[in-house]
């Protein structure tokens, strides 16, 4: 490398094109998505021994996502059509999760492991109550084109939605640990400022601060934006 400028500790060659990265809760572990990887579409690497493994090589589709759970041995692998949730100690597959229409194109987590939000090309935010059922427990519309990227906070009670029509919603959404009380979802704020591209990309990730009720997005302008409380 060139004088001054900073040299990975860790550099791992692809064959495919990288389009998703996930960590682990416990930082040891972290996967990598090419979508176009075919039997090399999803591959888990170990810092601690420089070890990568390819332990999904059918994938039923083009994977879009690939996260793990935070507190037990999941795996959550998301193709365009539905999410395979593996159980890593057994070897299997533990429950396979179908938006009902649609192109997935995101996911995240709540930090339970006991909901997931999908996102999709039909404008669609799915919220997913893993005790309750392998469908939808509620399906958001409030998007006016395809949603690109969702994403839970780890401490606050909110997750927000990303969307090629410019904007990223806010909400608030309250699990609760009577499992007989169905999670509470309210709308709280548009976050506005990206400008679309001219193929009709506009906002094409959302994340939240880990401490703090800020939100970062990113744009097919250029632009990464910071919303936080005034």
């Amino acid at each position: 490398s060139s004088a001054g400028a900073p040299v990975p500790a860790v550099a791992i060659k692809h064959s495919f094109e990288v389009k998703d990265v996930s960590w682990h809760a416990a930082g040891d572990y972290f996967s990598s998505v090419c979508p176009k990887g075919n039997t090399k579409a999803v591959l888990v690497h170990q810092l601690s021994k420089g070890h990568s493994q390819n332990p999904f090589r059918k994938n039923k589709g083009i994977v879009a996502r690939a996260m793990f759970h935070p507190t037990k041995p999941f795996f959550f692998v998301a193709t365009q059509q539905a999410v395979r949730v593996y159980n890593l100690a057994k070897q299997s597959l533990a429950k396979k999760l179908v938006s009902g229409s649609g192109v997935i194109t995101s996911m995240s987590i709540h930090p339970s492991g006991d909901h997931v939000v999908l996102g999709g090309e039909d404008k669609r935010v799915c919220w997913f109550d893993l005790d309750l059922s392998v469908k939808p427990y509620k399906a958001l519309r409030y998007h006016d084109a395809a949603v690109r990227g969702v994403a839970f906070h780890q401490t606050y009670p909110l997750f927000a939605s990303a969307s090629d029509d410019g904007t990223a919603h806010v909400f608030h959404g309250k699990v609760f640990s009577d499992l007989m009380t169905n999670p509470m979802i309210v709308p709280v704020k548009i976050l506005k400022g990206h400008t679309k591209s001219k193929s009709g990309e506009g906002v094409c990730e959302v994340v939240f601060h880990p401490s703090q009720p800020w939100a970062f997005t990113g744009g097919a302008d250029g632009n990464v934006h910071l919303y936080c409380n005034p």
